[in-house]
């Protein structure tokens, strides 16, 4: 599955009319956020995340966004079931996002 790019004005929707989603934070700045993109990709690609709606959204640029999650530092993930917020850590760690996926796989 893709990754998508949303911003403030399609990011509550998109929320609402998908069950799971998890959201990349992430500024243009931070080598770490680019660093980690392809992995966020792969793992969007991944038989076990199907159900999963994976995207990415620029911290700087859309801060209503950015405060749903509680953004604190980047790169950060947060995971939604619909527009709850389940879960979220700030890490460039791979296995801390297997570990926010699995709260809502």
């Amino acid at each position: 599955m893709a990754v998508t790019v949303l911003n403030d004005s399609n990011f509550n929707e998109t929320l609402a009319t998908n069950k799971k989603t998890i959201v990349k934070y992430f500024a243009g700045w931070c080598g770490s956020c680019r660093l980690f993109a392809p992995k966020f990709k792969r793992l969007s690609d991944d038989e076990r995340f199907t159900n999963i709606n994976f995207v990415d959204v620029n911290a700087e640029e859309n801060p209503e966004a950015r405060k749903l999650a509680g953004v604190t530092n980047l790169p950060y993930f947060a995971v939604f079931e619909g527009d709850k917020l389940v879960g979220s850590v700030a890490s460039s760690k791979e296995d801390a996002v297997l570990e926010l996926l699995a709260k809502v796989n």
